[in-house]
């Protein structure tokens, strides 16, 4: 068969095929973009100091560390004892207005039985030994707000089951599950797994074991 060969007299239509293919290929590469941020991984910045000093965080976003957050494991294991997170507020969050997602430190795990004392973490009776704080870090509830419900630390607690106990690193400035209380496993976003700015801290985000 012969190659068909047209020139600038040829009396047939242009042919545009190429544009059709690079408006696909324009549709799909948007299409797989927003199917990955949907539901493998997404990029986000850290707004709040609550995570140092593991995560730098300021209202400046080309100041605070930016991370890779995994939104893909959770769908097919349970987040573990000192994973950091990303979370959706909880309905006792939303009452007081919040909109934006949290960062924290998973602490406490179904089952758990968790308490405070003398500002130190015990998990089922034994104390957390959490490497990643300062050590003038305390773990007490002097930094929730004053409200008229105690806060949820006040008291041991039981964990219930699809539930978890989140706190930030910096103890001394984070409003998290020692004040309002639990995040559902349904609330969580992702697990925040990879820096990739500033470039002189680029790599896996800590992951310094807990031990019950």
């Amino acid at each position: 068969m012969q190659n068909k060969v047209s020139d600038n007299n040829s009396s047939q239509q242009p042919d545009n095929s190429w544009i059709a293919e690079l408006v696909r290929t324009i549709v799909l590469s948007i299409f797989l973009a927003l199917g990955i941020r949907s539901f493998v991984a997404e990029a986000r910045w850290i707004p709040s100091g609550s995570m140092e000093r593991t995560l730098h965080g300021t209202n400046n976003q080309w100041e605070a560390d930016k991370i890779i957050v995994d939104k893909l494991s959770y769908k097919f294991s349970s987040p573990k004892r000192g994973d950091i997170v990303v979370f959706s507020p909880t309905q006792e969050l939303q009452k007081e207005s919040f909109k934006d997602a949290f960062i924290k430190r998973v602490i406490g795990l179904p089952g758990d039985k968790i308490e405070l004392r003398d500002g130190q973490v015990y998990i089922n009776n034994k104390p957390l030994q959490e490497k990643y704080l300062d050590a003038d870090q305390r773990t007490s509830i002097d930094v929730c707000r004053s409200e008229i419900n105690p806060s949820y630390l006040s008291k041991p607690q039981t964990i219930p089951p699809n539930s978890y106990v989140v706190l930030g690193d910096n103890r001394n400035n984070s409003y998290d599950s020692r004040c309002w209380g639990l995040v559902p496993k349904e609330n969580i976003i992702g697990h925040a797994v990879f820096r990739f700015w500033p470039l002189n801290r680029v790599g896996e985000i800590d992951k310094s074991p807990v031990y019950p």
